[in-house]
């Protein structure tokens, strides 16, 4: 592959701080990501010179875009941006992907390429089954597009629920009624839709029926219409769960299902979700996304034992 030379003009000098980073530690991020390239800044022309000299254009274009748009440019999102670039994906349109405004007014985007793909399949499809490691915003954003929907009217209600494996306990040693006793599996959920909704708003929610937090074993005999369900921590479901599940959704209704296949809890490891796509494969109105740990955006050392675990088990 041939050297080519790329000029870049930002059109302003107060976006160079914010570009660059302080004491150009952005500048070396991008440098670091591409090796061999050289690039010089004089002013505000950036001047590029190597085999990436095109991408590495891009990359800045997108990045000018990204500032000028509001977005404030740091190590991790500079380095999320660097993928992107990389995979042939424009930033620009993946970060400014607004798909809730929360009760507190904060935004929620996606943060990633796969964010955004796994985002746009649950807008297009009935299920989708997101599978990916801790930290990719499986929950987070399942959560925020079935608050969306209920805002917009597009579903009557939002079913949020997981299976209670128990994690070195049991559950008849456990304090109040069943509903007691599976709350800390539930927690998680809760979480996130107190965040959506403040804890008074999700609260008003659950006691009109609009927002339901259940145990998976009570969806079983249930056909539920006009909702957006979400089920959660699937990979701890059986065969025969996972079935009960799908089968419970009805007309003017979506779905969500999430799990990580590497944290199986379940007796016996037989997990309802690994095999899945196989036995779906070919169904209309259905989605797999595969998240990985370039999707991690928790903190940077989260995405490093992630990356640790997929080289031993890789």
């Amino acid at each position: 592959m041939s050297s080519t030379s790329v000029k870049i003009l930002v059109p302003g000098n107060h976006l160079m701080v914010g570009l660059l980073g302080q004491r150009d530690e952005l500048l070396r991020l991008v440098e670091e990501a591409f090796g061999g390239t050289q690039i010089r800044v004089r002013g505000n022309e950036i001047a590029i010179e190597g085999q990436d000299a095109e991408r590495v254009g891009r990359l800045f274009d997108e990045l000018v875009l990204l500032l000028q748009q509001g977005h404030l440019l740091d190590v991790a999102n500079v380095g999320r941006t660097i993928d992107m670039v990389k995979a042939d994906v424009r930033p620009s349109e993946v970060l400014t992907a607004e798909v809730l405004r929360s009760a507190r007014g904060r935004t929620v985007r996606p943060k990633t390429a796969g964010q955004k793909r796994y985002a746009d399949a649950i807008a297009e499809n009935v299920i989708t089954f997101a599978i990916g490691p801790a930290g990719t915003g499986k929950s987070y954003l399942a959560v925020a597009l079935a608050v969306q929907a209920l805002q917009a009217k597009q579903v009557e209600r939002i079913i949020l629920t997981r299976p209670a494996v128990e994690a070195g306990e049991r559950l008849g040693f456990l304090p109040g009624d069943l509903m007691a006793k599976v709350d800390p599996y539930l927690r998680p959920l809760y979480d996130a839709l107190y965040e959506m909704l403040t804890p008074e708003g999700a609260q008003r929610l659950m006691d009109t029926g609009r927002v339901e937090v259940a145990p998976l074993a009570f969806m079983r005999g249930r056909t539920l219409n006009a909702s957006f369900i979400i089920l959660d921590e699937a990979q701890n479901t059986s065969p025969e769960q996972m079935k009960m599940f799908l089968t419970r959704i009805g007309f003017g209704s979506k779905a969500v299902v999430t799990g990580d296949v590497t944290q199986i809890d379940v007796a016996g490891g037989r997990s309802g979700l690994v095999g899945l796509d196989r036995i779906l494969a070919g169904i209309d109105g259905l989605r797999f996304v595969h998240l990985t740990h370039r999707d991690v955006v928790r903190h940077k050392i989260v995405q490093d034992i992630v990356n640790a675990y997929e080289r031993v088990e890789g």
